[in-house]
């Protein structure tokens, strides 16, 4: 049996080898893994264009983990906005642009921002050096769909619950904590969830 590739993603942003593909693909602006081993370099990302894409896009087929940028895959958007990642302009151009008309709309900006601006604030938020950053929120500040740590654990928040994480599925909604939390999806995002965004939830999720 062969093992599965390091290539599956947490809401934290780090990179797992396990067996769960999840319901999203992206990447990360390129090629950080050695094509020849199939394996991740000590880099986890090539350039700030980090993007969370559809797992089938006009029949394009393609080897995982080849000669070209390296393939990530997510349990579904929830995931992949905490992770750092946004909608792709190409295969997702619907999403892509709900997203930027709602961070438009919170910034109160002139006009819509493009995709290297959006790149660079989020990559500001998203990485402290090498690892992933964190930020204080209160509990009842934060809209659906925001994801925290709460005791060291992912949990995806709806309006009155949240639901714990994991790489096969979400599980039983629980209490909300209440105060201030750890939050994992960047501030920005955060914002675009407050402003109207509709991210994608796994079949799990008991929403």
């Amino acid at each position: 049996m062969t093992s599965p590739l390091q290539n599956r993603v947490d809401p934290c942003g780090c990179i797992h080898a396990v067996p769960n593909r999840g319901t999203m693909f992206g990447n990360r602006g390129g090629r950080f893994h050695n094509p020849a081993t199939r394996s991740l370099t000590q880099r986890r990302w090539h350039s700030r264009q980090w993007i969370c894409c559809v797992l089938e896009f006009k029949n394009r087929r393609r080897t995982v983990m080849a000669q070209s940028y390296t393939e990530l895959f997510f349990l579904d958007e929830i995931t992949a906005l905490a992770a750092g990642h946004r909608p792709c302009f190409e295969c997702r151009r619907k999403s892509a642009l709900a997203y930027q008309a709602a961070w438009h709309i919170a910034g109160s900006l002139a006009e819509p921002p493009r995709a290297p601006k959006m790149d660079k604030i989020l990559h500001e938020e998203r990485l402290n050096g090498k690892y992933p950053k964190t930020w204080e929120e209160h509990v009842e500040q934060l809209p659906p769909g925001a994801t925290i740590n709460y005791q060291n654990k992912p949990y995806a928040l709806l309006r009155e619950y949240m639901l714990p994480w994991s790489f096969e599925g979400y599980g039983l909604p629980v209490n909300k904590p209440t105060g201030r939390t750890t939050v994992l999806t960047p501030p920005s995002t955060v914002a675009v969830l407050k402003n109207g965004y509709e991210p994608q939830w796994h079949h799990s999720a008991k929403i």
